[in-house]
């Protein structure tokens, strides 16, 4: 697990560069705005979904630094999500990653512009991948339309609505899986078909990854359900009990915590099975891991 994270941090770091190049320098006209994309932006995060989408590329042959600018693209729509939810018209949070969420330190209406901001500076940045050797400019329009589709109403903004609209109310099984897949696991599904697409992987492999998009997605909502109920406050960077502060719908309420945990344990088995059929897939195996043990 130690030279995953190593391979992770490497990979983030990469990424970290890209998007200080792609966002607008702090110090441009009108300053206010690009301050708020850059604080919320290099806030800290994981950078999961930007390094799937490079070692998706590199699982078909294709070096992950090609797709640079879709990966930086995915991260800038993931950071706009997190503005936007953090606001109080929404969950009403004050802290992310151990710091003031957006609107805390700019402002409700700048924070709802940057969010704006990021996610259309994120298509202008996806579609550079279109001038990098290598890269058809039919597997960038490919990429432009899934990305799109699993950001909006079909896919994040879908599973969000159905999220807010669930406050307070019980919902079946059906539901729950449905906002949490479309809510969570569309982007890092997405994340995982646009390396792959970019690097001309055949439709029966971008299948595959799709359904394995699907599980560890799944995985990464349940342990974030989880870890609002137990986790440690100063690893995760803000309270814990917002789900059930805001009346949520979670796995753990309409599941129960116990087979909550097995579910993940029996998800995160039938992704590693899907990935292993892969010639080099040992990272995203280890990926797995990481996601049912992390704790933040």
């Amino acid at each position: 697990m130690k030279n995953f994270e190593i391979e992770l941090k490497e990979a983030g770091k990469i990424i970290e560069k890209a998007l200080d190049f792609y966002i607008p320098k702090s110090n441009e006209y009108p300053q206010k705005i690009h301050e708020a994309m850059r604080y919320s932006t290099f806030n800290g995060g994981k950078r999961i979904r930007p390094v799937l989408t490079m070692k998706a590329a590199e699982l078909f042959g294709l070096q992950g630094e090609k797709v640079i600018p879709t990966a930086c693209g995915i991260e800038m729509i993931h950071t706009y999500s997190l503005i936007h939810d953090d606001l109080p018209i929404m969950d009403n949070d004050d802290f992310r990653r151990g710091k003031p969420t957006c609107h805390k330190v700019f402002g409700d209406a700048i924070a709802l512009l940057a969010g704006d901001a990021l996610l259309t500076l994120a298509f202008n940045t996806i579609v550079k991948n279109a001038q990098i050797e290598g890269i058809s400019m039919q597997a960038v329009i490919d990429v432009i339309g899934r990305i799109s589709r699993a950001s909006g109403s079909l896919g994040m903004i879908g599973g969000q609505t159905v999220d807010i609209l669930s406050q307070g109310v019980s919902i079946d099984e059906k539901t729950l899986f449905y906002m949490d897949y479309h809510k969570t696991g569309c982007l890092i599904q997405a994340s995982l078909w646009a390396g792959a697409r970019l690097a001309e992987a055949p439709a029966s492999d971008l299948n595959k990854l799709d359904i394995f998009g699907e599980k560890i997605g799944l995985i990464f909502q349940i342990v974030d359900d989880l870890l609002d109920i137990c986790g440690d406050e100063k690893k995760l960077g803000k309270p814990v009990g917002s789900d059930v502060r805001n009346k949520k719908s979670t796995f753990p309420s309409v599941y129960g915590y116990e087979n909550s945990v097995k579910l993940i344990k029996d998800l995160s088995e039938e992704a590693k099975e899907i990935i292993l059929e892969f010639k080099n897939g040992e990272f995203f195996v280890q990926l797995v891991d990481f996601l049912v043990e992390r704790q933040y």
